[in-house]
C-alpha cells in the first residue's frame, strides 16, 4: 500500500489556538522556573503575575476561538478522555496555587504551582498528540518538542525579568543552555519521524521554512551568546538578554508554525492501481483440508 495525503489545511484552529500554546505554555513553564529559582522562598509578586498573565492570555485567545464562547464550561465535562479538559482543570488549580503562594508567601504552594505549571505544559503536548487526523500533530515526538521549547521559553522569560531587575542568575543561564540543546535535539528528531512516516509534503515544507531561523537564530546563536557570557560575565546583561529574547521568540514561531501552517489534514490512503483484467488465483488449501478431500 502506498499512502498519499491531501494538502487541505485544517480550519478548526487558527492563530488564536496557536496563541494558547505559545503564551500559555510559556506561562506555565515560567511558574515552574520561578518556583525553582526562588526555593525555599517565593518569587516576588511581579514574576507571579507575569506568569499568570501569559497563561491567562493563552486561555483568553482560545476562548475567543470557541464558536459559542459562553459554553466554555463544557470543556470541563470530559476529564476521563479529553486532554483539553485536563489542561483547563490544571489551569484553574495553577491560578489558585500561584496567586495564593505569592500573596501568602508560602513556599509549599509555590512548589505545587510549579508542578502544576509543568503538568499544564505536558497537557498541551498531549492535546496535539491526540489529534489523530493531523499527521504533524499526532506524531509522538511532538510532546517532548512542545515541552522542551516551553521550558526553554520559561527559563528565557524568567532570565529576562531577573536581568531587568538587576538580579541575573548564571545557573539559570546554564539551565537555559541545556534546555536549548534539548529543544534542538527534539526538533531534529521530530522532523525525522515526520519524514519517516510519510507526512504530507506541504507540512514538511512549512516546517522547513522555519528550520533555518529556528536552528540558527533561535538555538545556535543564543547558545553562542550564553557561552560568551559564561567566559566573560561582565557582558551578562546585553548578551544574555539578547539570547533569552531570541530563544523565546523562536519557540513561539515554532509552535505557531506547527499549529497553523503545518496542520495538514490526512487524506485518503489508496493502494497502487494496476491496469488490465483481474486475475483469478487458485484457492489455497491447508493440510487438513487436503486430508479431508483425499479421504472422501
Amino acid at each position: 500500500m502506498q499512502n498519499t495525503f491531501g494538502n487541505t489545511q485544517q480550519t478548526q484552529w487558527d492563530w488564536r489556538a496557536a496563541g494558547n500554546f505559545m503564551f500559555g505554555g510559556s506561562g506555565g513553564a515560567l511558574v515552574l522556573m520561578a518556583a525553582i529559582a526562588s526555593w525555599p522562598g517565593v518569587p516576588n509578586l511581579v514574576v507571579g503575575l507575569v506568569a499568570l498573565g501569559f497563561v491567562g492570555l493563552g486561555l483568553f485567545l482560545v476562548w475567543l476561538e470557541i464558536g459559542r464562547p459562553w459554553r466554555f464550561l463544557h470543556v470541563f465535562f470530559h476529564p476521563q478522555t479529553s486532554w483539553m479538559t485536563r489542561e483547563a482543570s490544571v489551569s484553574v488549580l495553577l491560578f489558585a496555587a500561584t496567586l495564593s503562594g505569592v500573596l501568602l508567601q508560602t513556599p509549599a504552594l509555590l512548589a505545587a504551582a510549579g508542578l502544576l505549571g509543568f503538568l499544564f505544559l505536558y497537557c498541551q503536548g498531549r492535546i496535539l498528540r491526540a489529534s489523530k487526523g493531523i499527521p504533524a500533530w499526532r506524531e509522538p515526538a511532538v510532546t517532548p518538542l512542545i515541552m522542551s521549547t516551553g521550558l526553554a521559553e520559561g527559563a528565557g522569560l524568567l532570565s529576562i525579568l531577573l536581568i531587568f531587575s538587576g538580579a541575573g542568575e548564571m545557573w539559570l543561564l546554564y539551565l537555559l543552555m541545556g534546555l536549548l540543546a534539548w529543544r534542538l535535539a527534539s526538533w531534529s528528531y521530530y522532523k525525522q519521524r515526520l519524514a519517516a512516516n510519510n507526512a504530507p509534503a506541504a507540512a514538511l515544507q512549512a516546517l522547513d521554512s522555519v528550520n533555518r531561523p529556528h536552528v540558527i537564530l533561535g538555538n545556535a546563536l543564543p547558545l553562542l551568546l550564553l557561552l560568551t557570557v559564561a567566559v566573560m560575565p561582565d557582558l551578562l546583561q546585553p548578551l544574555a538578554l539578547l539570547a533569552c529574547i531570541l530563544a523565546t521568540l523562536s519557540g513561539w514561531l515554532l509552535k505557531f508554525t506547527i499549529i497553523t501552517r503545518a496542520a495538514k489534514v490526512q487524506g485518503y490512503a489508496l493502494g497502487k492501481l494496476q491496469q488490465g483484467r483481474p486475475t483469478i488465483k487458485p484457492p489455497v488449501r491447508r493440510e487438513k483440508d487436503r486430508f479431508v478431500f483425499d479421504r472422501d
